[in-house]
């Protein structure tokens, strides 16, 4: 197969092997470029492209980069003997041909220059294992000695090399073979997921950061729950997040039982993943019955209860990004929010409900509040169409209370209007517990109604609430 139509838009291909005819050096494209290539399939990352030259990755690099005649970006790895350039909005990656062979313990291969064939071969799967040929006496040409054409058109991940090699030589590549299927919406070839449930316990050598960097790639896909399901049957997710594996399986007492709360899951992250392709609201659906597990129980009268499991769930939030090595910042502080808050809105249903209620809500969920409302929705998991259209209906109703409340007393995100700094100056006071209560007690006002959120009634407010409690304002 000849692929020289494909590659004619990619000037900037034409030009690598130019260079390398220049050096007598044997280039090729491969991998993700190649593979997205034949699919027709727009990546995001369209622009990144992969050179194997037989022979030095480094000096074709340098000469691709002194061929544009001035300065561009070049970046030298020696000590994994690859280079990079950066031109525009292109990244081009250059590496010499090698083969690998790795100890037991570890995922670093022991490299050494080697064939294309070589090359190919130690490639994770046939799709990505395709390289074309750029130099001029067989530009174009594709060498695709494990069929990944085909196995394109079968929609198949499979590993080139027998799976238990591939597998148990870098495990990270389980989760790449999943990653890939979530991603391209591929099935893994029956032998190669054998492997994959043979091998799940070598994922224990991969670091943390490189499983949950292949973990939020499936979590950003189309549907994340094909991906999670694949993670769960290979047993791989039990190797590092068995929070989530405790969520599967249905207990039963008599004629009482509760959903799984593991598939619950996974259908409430696609519902959130139809709406957007925010990572971390993502996260708060996966995460946000967490703690069923941890406070199941069972009555007589009701049947099966989690009761607090939104609290709980909150609280186990850090650990588990800490343990998965996820960012222990804002984005961590926004789920563990929407996780605590899941259950509120639709208790502002009933139609008794105050504005203080609705004020307390968007006081706690700030600008968080749209996004808090679409994980709500996404909950909504019945087969019965009926009751679905039932709960939706009551959370348009939910909406239109917040917008009420927000337009007419303005406490998203607010902020006393009367600050401590303010507080301790009129009554000469230093940093103390009472200037703490005064501030608090002036928010309760506003969030009960009391007063409105403006400083007028909340300077008003607090020389009555300083003054029943003996404080005087200073004298200037």
């Amino acid at each position: 197969m000849n692929l020289t139509k494909e590659i004619a838009p990619f000037e900037v291909v034409k030009r690598v092997g130019e260079c390398a005819d220049a050096l007598g050096l044997e280039a090729y494209v491969v991998g993700g470029f190649v593979r997205d290539l034949l699919l027709k399939r727009k990546n995001k990352k369209a622009k990144d492209i992969d050179f194997v030259c037989v022979g030095s990755g480094i000096t074709l690099a340098k000469e691709v980069a002194a061929s544009f005649g001035e300065h561009v970006p070049l970046s030298v790895f020696k000590n994994f003997g690859t280079a990079m350039i950066k031109l525009e909005d292109w990244e081009l990656e250059f590496v010499g041909a090698r083969k690998e062979s790795y100890r037991h313990d570890s995922r670093k291969p022991i490299v050494e220059d080697g064939t294309l064939q070589e090359d190919q071969e130690r490639r994770d799967f046939t799709i990505n294992a395709m390289a074309i040929s750029i130099n001029k006496a067989n530009y174009g040409e594709l060498v695709d000695p494990f069929d990944g054409v085909r196995d394109l058109k079968r929609k198949l991940i499979r590993t080139p090399l027998d799976p238990d090699t591939t597998f148990s030589d870098d495990p990270l590549r389980m989760l790449r073979a999943v990653r890939f299927a979530a991603q391209l919406d591929f099935d893994i070839e029956p032998a190669t997921f054998d492997g994959l449930i043979r091998n799940a316990e070598r994922l224990k050598i991969i670091s943390g950061e490189r499983i949950i960097g292949e973990l939020n790639k499936i979590i950003l896909s189309e549907t994340p729950s094909y991906g999670f399901k694949l993670l769960f049957v290979s047993k791989l997710l039990h190797q590092f997040f068995p929070e989530m594996v405790d969520l599967q399986g249905v207990d039963s007492v008599g004629d009482k039982s509760h959903k799984d709360n593991f598939y619950h899951t996974l259908q409430v992250l696609d519902n959130v993943s139809t709406t957007t392709d925010n990572l971390w609201l993502r996260w708060a659906a996966i995460m946000h019955d967490i703690a069923k597990p941890a406070t199941k129980r069972f009555n007589k009268k009701v049947g099966w209860t989690f009761h607090g499991h939104e609290d709980k769930g909150a609280r186990m939030t850090p650990k588990i990004f800490r343990k998965l090595k996820l960012p222990m910042d804002e984005r961590m502080k926004y789920v563990q929010k929407l996780v605590r808050l899941h259950l509120r809105p639709i208790a502002l249903v009933n139609d008794k409900v105050t504005d203080s209620a609705v004020r307390r809500l968007l006081y706690e969920a700030g600008d968080d509040v749209d996004d808090l409302m679409k994980l709500c929705r996404a909950d909504v998991t019945s087969k019965n169409p009926n009751r679905v259209k039932r709960f939706l209906a009551n959370f348009d109703k939910v909406e239109r209370k917040i917008q009420e409340v927000e337009e007419k007393d303005h406490v998203r995100n607010f902020q006393p209007p009367v600050s401590g700094e303010e507080i301790m100056e009129i009554f000469g006071l230093s940093p103390s517990k009472i200037v703490g209560e005064l501030k608090e007690e002036i928010k309760e006002a506003i969030l009960e109604g009391q007063i409105e959120n403006n400083k007028d009634q909340a300077i008003q407010l607090m020389y009555r609430l300083a003054k029943a409690k003996g404080i005087t304002k200073k004298e200037n």
